[in-house]
């Protein structure tokens, strides 16, 4: 099972069924979705799974499924919803779970993460020991949480739930650093890092020479080159590519062979473009006098997730 490289069923709509399949026969093994019918087709998930085991002899055991759970905020109120929003959190998450098991054709997911905290701390413990408790059940194999960005959350869920996060999924990208904190974390503490809109979000990273001469020598594109960078610094991409031509394009980029010394000249270009960013942030939050808007400003900048300056 090709696992490190997720096919994200995100915003593909009535093409859902279409492209999971699809990319299952292109090679990809985990796909990645969401009880959330805004932006997910999770019943047509399922029926491109149920068109792969009847009529291409796969079975459950050869794909890696991932669900979450979204706040109602992050719901469209007038499309049906997993769960009754006036339930304690505790029921909503386990009912969100139960809707994907059911929509995806399956006794048990391979994941299931939550999409974001909740607005206090005590809210996304609640949920957080929702995900323990299914795991205890054997329901689920592994827990995690999107939207992450601040270390200090994640070591206390695993404290106070005696449940270590075992799944980060966060964007990838260059306007929040590469999410380099959460990732060292990850890497530091065994969790698996999914990285989300490596693509739209490492544009300069791109279109830098140093990556397109690593893609020129090796005759590949460099979003090839980027998704095999990332893969060699722990982060698991998340694809959401539409043609055949890409999606073995995105899969073939594991076979890609990068020496000690192209990863290193990524890596300082990666090193390069922060500190640009960092510098191109702090000459947009100070006045012409050299002092801050602010100071609230000032002081709310974050080193893990900065704003846009693009």
């Amino acid at each position: 099972m090709n696992a490190n490289i997720i096919y994200t069923t995100a915003w593909k709509h009535e093409r859902t069924t279409e492209l999971v399949i699809s990319a299952v026969l292109q090679g990809f093994r985990a796909i990645e979705s969401g009880c959330q019918p805004r932006n997910y087709r999770e019943d047509l998930v399922g029926e491109a799974l149920q068109t792969l085991y009847n009529d291409h002899g796969f079975k459950r055991r050869d794909l890696f499924l991932q669900s979450k759970y979204v706040q109602f905020n992050s719901q469209d109120s007038t499309l049906p919803l997993p769960y009754n929003p006036s339930d304690p959190l505790r029921v909503q998450v386990t009912a969100s779970f139960y809707a994907s098991l059911s929509f995806l054709r399956t006794s048990y997911l391979d994941a299931f993460i939550l999409h974001q905290k909740l607005p206090t701390y005590s809210q996304t413990l609640e949920a957080w020991k929702a995900l323990v408790k299914l795991q205890d059940l054997g329901k689920v194999r592994a827990i995690g949480m999107r939207n992450v960005y601040r270390v200090g959350l994640l070591e206390r869920l695993g404290k106070e739930s005696g449940r270590p996060v075992q799944i980060v999924q966060d964007r990838w990208r260059s306007r929040n650093n590469w999410d380099s904190n959460i990732l060292d974390w990850c890497r530091k503490n065994g969790a698996q890092f999914q990285g989300s809109q490596s693509i739209a979000g490492s544009r300069r990273l791109l279109s830098s020479p140093v990556l397109k001469k690593i893609a020129s020598n090796k005759n590949r594109r460099p979003t090839q080159v980027l998704y095999r960078f990332a893969q060699s610094q722990g982060v698991t991409p998340l694809s959401g590519c539409t043609t055949d031509q890409h999606m073995q394009e995105d899969l073939e980029a594991e076979g890609i062979e990068l020496d000690e010394g192209e990863i290193d000249s990524l890596v300082k270009q990666v090193e390069h473009l922060t500190i640009s960013r960092r510098k191109a942030v702090y000459r947009r939050d100070h006045t012409s006098h050299g002092y801050p808007e602010t100071t609230s400003e000032a002081e709310g900048e974050s080193s893990t997730l900065l704003p846009s300056v693009d």
